[in-house]
């Protein structure tokens, strides 16, 4: 792995800086993978990991993965990826690459993570060149800018005992709750909506993969609790047990990640033990630029 990569798992975990540019610093080198072969990366986890490997986590490094093999000149617009096996925190991830086609507008790419000889994740990716077209989009919802709002340390203290390890990760990316916190909404049941803005706590190099990447990582971070809101329920304070599933992305228009957006997220349906969660991403100036759709595993476990 590189040194980067080294010091990032070494590094990011509850005795360092909880916020701010060393934090994001240390997940733009977690998504630095090391080539070690041709169409093979490695990635590590950061030393702060809980049970399972963050579901944003591999879903940005497979991405970066993807996209090493594409030429610059051709964005990523859309992924498709399931959620195999847990991934395992304390070993590293080796991505394999397929390079399924190279066509004269679009590139696509399949991407397996491994670890322990067996597939945790697949991930689908399509790259096209940009060119010209029809244009047109839904409206950003009407919601108070990012400036008006509590951070969400302000906005979790009085619950940071109750939600553990959740309120004491380090976290990479800035976020400031539209609607009330579902911590908050426990016990109300039936919100339509969770709307968060978001952005990367510091500054990103000029580098298009990575603000993708980066979004791709901040998009597995509040989309199930739309589904949670709808029953007024949440992790660490009821019996939760959930997890990704599968994970979709469709990247409409340029954008920053270190820039705030608006995620708006709600949550159609819930059946089966599973819900189903989308989400929207707009600009401070109003722009669609993503579109996300997940359905997770969530069971409510009996006192």
């Amino acid at each position: 792995m590189t040194e980067a990569a080294r010091q990032a798992a070494a590094d990011l975990d509850g005795t360092q800086a909880m916020r701010g540019q060393p934090v994001l610093d240390r997940l733009v080198a977690l998504l630095d993978l090391e080539r070690i072969e041709e169409n093979f990366f490695r990635g590590v986890s950061p030393a702060h990991s809980t049970v399972r490997v963050f579901g944003g986590q591999v879903a940005g490094q497979a991405l970066v993965a993807a996209g090493r093999t594409v030429p610059a000149e051709r964005k990523v617009h859309s992924l498709h990826a399931y959620f195999i096996r847990g991934g395992d925190p304390s070993v590293p991830i080796v991505y394999e690459v397929d390079r399924i086609r190279d066509g004269r507008s679009f590139t696509t790419r399949r991407v397996i993570a491994i670890q322990h000889g067996k597939a945790i994740f697949a991930l689908s990716a399509s790259f096209q060149t940009p060119e010209p077209g029809i244009d047109h989009a839904e409206t950003m919802p009407d919601v108070p800018p990012p400036d008006d709002l509590p951070s969400r340390q302000e906005s979790i203290k009085e619950y940071a005992e109750k939600l553990g390890p959740i309120a004491r990760m380090p976290r990479p990316i800035d976020i400031r709750y539209v609607t009330d916190p579902p911590w908050v909404l426990r016990g109300q049941g039936n919100a339509a909506r969770n709307q968060v803005w978001m952005r990367a706590d510091g500054t990103l190099p000029d580098d298009d993969l990575l603000h993708v990447c980066v979004l791709a990582y901040a998009s597995d971070m509040t989309l199930l609790d739309s589904v949670l809101v709808r029953h007024g329920v949440y992790w660490g304070f009821d019996n939760v047990v959930g997890a990704s599933l599968d994970h979709a992305m469709w990247f409409h228009r340029p954008f920053r990640a270190d820039e705030w957006v608006l995620y708006d997220c709600a949550s159609p349906t819930a059946s089966g033990a599973r819900g189903l969660a989308t989400g929207r991403f707009f600009t401070q100036d109003g722009a669609l630029i993503a579109t996300v759709v997940q359905e997770g595993l969530l069971r409510i476990v009996p006192d």
